[in-house]
C-alpha cells in the first residue's frame, strides 16, 4: 500500500485541563520508559451503558475504578458507527475512506426498494460500480502491532479480530477465544457465555509471562454484541434486581449480565497488574467499537443508536490508566477519535510512524499528561444504508421512519457538529455542548458556522477521496413504501 502520507491538522477545540501532572513528557522521554499497554475493548457497548456515565442498572464497578484511577475522555468517538470500519481505523491510523471498509458484508443492510440512491446492496451488491467496498485490511498496512514490533514490543491479540482472516497484521500472537483458535470463525463466539473468561485468562497467563518486557495486549471482546446471552447465575443476579423495584424502562437482565462479563475481565485484569508488580509501568484503556445497540440497550440521553451518525450511534466511553503518569480523577472533554492511536502509541514508544502510509490522527499524549493539542477537526463518512430498530431517518419522500444510517458525511470542530446527507443534499448543524441529545438543528440559525464546517468537510472528502454516492437508484419506489407501511398497519 503506497499512500503519500498525510497528518491532518485540522481543528478542533483543545481544553486545557488545568491539572499539575506528576511529570512531564520531556522527563519521559529522558527516561526511555515504554509502558505495557493493554488495550481493551468491549463490543457495542453504550456510552450510557457505564456507571460513570451514570448507568441506572447495568453495574461496572472495575470499569468505574479504572476511570476513577485515570483519566475519562467524554468526548471520544471511533472512527465509524460499527464494529468492523471502527477496528480498521484504530489498527490502521486511517479514516474509513481509506480504508473502503464500510460494514460487516460490505453492503447496505435494508430493502433495495427504499433507497434513494445506487449504492452497494444486498440485492446489487457492487450498486452502480463506483463505491469500492472491501471486507478485509490490506494485509500489508502498517498496523499498531508492526509500529510497536519496531521498539521490540511483545504483541498479542485476543478475541474478535474483524479485519480479515488472512492476515494477522504483524502481531506475534492473534487468538479469538484465547484458546489456540487463530483468526478463523471468529464469529461463532458471539453469544458465547464463556469466551469473556478465555480470554481474561490468556491475558491474565501473558502478563505474567511477559511482565519483564515491554508488550502490548489488544484485547477485544465479543460481549455484548448480540446473541444476548450470558452465564444463568448473573443473569438471575439481574432478575431479582429487576424484580426488586420499579425501574424507568424494562432493562434487559441478560445483558446486564454480559456488561458484568466484561466489566469482571477489567477487574481480573487490573488484579492481575498489581500482582506482577507493573502497575506503573502500564497504560490501561479501556473503550468501546462503537454506540450501543439499540436492540438490546438505550443510549438516552443520545440521539439513536450503533450504526448511525448521531451521538447514540460513535460516541463511546473511553478511560486510561497509569498510575503515576496520568493524574488520577482527571476529566478530559476534548474530542478524540480511533486513527489517534497510532501516532499516540508511537510519541509513547518512541516507535517511528510508517512513511508510505497516510497518517489521520494525532497524539493524545499531551492529552493525557493534561496538556492541550492544536485545535482540529474529527471525520467520518459513510456511503451505504443501514436499517435497524432504532430509526432515526425516514425513507426518502415519505414518512415511514426506516433508517438508522444513510449515506452521509459528518465533521466535529469544538462543541459543533455538522452532518451532510447525500440524499437530500442537506445539512444539520448542532452544539452538542449544549445539546447532547442533538435535539435541535442550529443550521439556519448559524449559516456562518454552517458554511464554515460544510467547507472543511468538502476539503477532507478530497483530500481523503471520500466515495460520495450520486447515481439514483432505478429501482426506488416510494410508493411501495407507502403501501408497504399501511399494509403493516
Amino acid at each position: 500500500m503506497m499512500i503519500k502520507r498525510t497528518l491532518i491538522w485540522a481543528c478542533s477545540i483543545a481544553i486545557i485541563l488545568g491539572v499539575s501532572t506528576p511529570q512531564s513528557d520531556a522527563d519521559q522521554a529522558a527516561r526511555g520508559r515504554k509502558p505495557h499497554i493493554v488495550f481493551i475493548m468491549a463490543d457495542d457497548l453504550g456510552w450510557s451503558d457505564v456507571g460513570y456515565n451514570g448507568a441506572e442498572f447495568y453495574e461496572t464497578p472495575n470499569i468505574d475504578a479504572l476511570c476513577r484511577s485515570g483519566m475519562e475522555f467524554t468526548d471520544a468517538y471511533p472512527g465509524a458507527a460499527n464494529c468492523m470500519p471502527s477496528r480498521s481505523c484504530i489498527m490502521s491510523g486511517m479514516y474509513t475512506p481509506r480504508t473502503k471498509m464500510w460494514t460487516p458484508g460490505m453492503v447496505s443492510k435494508g430493502e433495495q426498494r427504499f433507497m434513494k440512491l445506487l449504492v452497494p446492496s444486498r440485492q446489487k451488491p457492487k450498486g452502480d460500480g463506483k463505491i469500492p467496498t472491501v471486507g478485509s485490511l490490506d494485509p500489508e498496512v502498517f498496523s499498531l502491532a508492526r509500529l510497536l514490533k519496531q521498539v521490540d514490543y511483545k504483541t498479542l491479540h485476543l478475541g474478535k479480530w474483524h479485519l480479515g482472516s488472512g492476515s494477522g497484521l504483524g502481531f506475534d500472537r492473534n487468538d479469538v477465544d484465547g484458546r489456540g483458535a487463530g483468526l478463523e470463525k471468529d464469529h461463532k463466539f458471539y453469544g458465547n457465555k464463556n469466551v469473556a473468561q478465555w480470554l481474561t485468562d490468556a491475558a491474565v497467563e501473558y502478563i505474567a509471562e511477559n511482565k519483564d518486557d515491554p508488550f502490548f495486549i489488544y484485547l477485544n471482546h465479543f460481549d455484548v454484541h448480540t446473541p444476548i446471552n450470558a452465564r444463568a447465575a448473573v443473569v438471575d443476579k439481574y432478575k431479582k434486581k429487576l424484580e426488586s423495584k420499579k425501574w424507568s424502562r424494562n432493562w434487559n437482565p441478560v445483558y446486564a449480565a454480559m456488561i458484568e462479563a466484561v466489566d469482571t475481565s477489567v477487574g481480573r485484569l487490573l488484579q492481575a497488574i498489581q500482582e506482577n508488580g507493573i502497575q506503573e509501568e502500564t497504560l490501561v484503556i479501556f473503550t468501546s467499537d462503537n454506540g450501543g445497540y439499540g436492540g438490546a440497550t438505550w443510549n438516552v440521553p443520545l440521539k439513536g443508536s450503533k450504526g448511525g451518525f448521531y451521538e447514540g450511534g460513535i460516541r463511546t466511553p473511553l478511560c486510561m490508566s497509569w498510575p503515576g503518569t496520568i493524574k488520577p480523577g482527571t476529566v478530559c472533554d476534548t474530542p478524540v477519535t480511533g486513527v489517534d492511536y497510532m501516532p499516540t502509541f508511537a510519541e509513547l514508544t518512541g516507535a517511528p510512524l510508517g512513511t508510505d502510509q497516510a497518517l489521520d490522527g494525532v497524539s493524545i499524549v499531551p492529552l493525557m499528561m493534561g496538556k492541550a493539542i492544536a485545535p482540529r477537526a474529527i471525520y467520518w463518512h459513510y456511503p451505504l444504508y443501514l436499517h435497524g430498530k432504532v430509526q432515526v431517518k425516514p425513507v426518502y419522500g415519505t414518512d415511514r421512519m426506516y433508517w438508522r444510517g444513510t449515506p452521509c458525511s459528518v465533521v466535529r470542530m469544538g462543541d459543533w457538529k455538522l452532518m451532510e446527507f447525500f440524499e437530500t443534499g442537506s445539512i444539520e448543524l448542532y452544539n452538542l455542548r449544549n445539546d447532547l441529545g442533538e435535539s435541535t438543528d442550529l443550521a439556519n440559525q448559524h449559516p456562518d458556522k454552517a458554511a464554515e464546517l460544510l467547507k472543511r468537510l468538502k476539503k477532507w472528502q478530497v483530500e481523503t477521496q471520500a466515495d460520495i454516492p450520486g447515481t439514483l437508484n432505478p429501482d426506488f419506489d416510494p410508493d411501495y413504501v407507502q403501501a408497504v407501511k399501511k399494509r403493516a398497519r
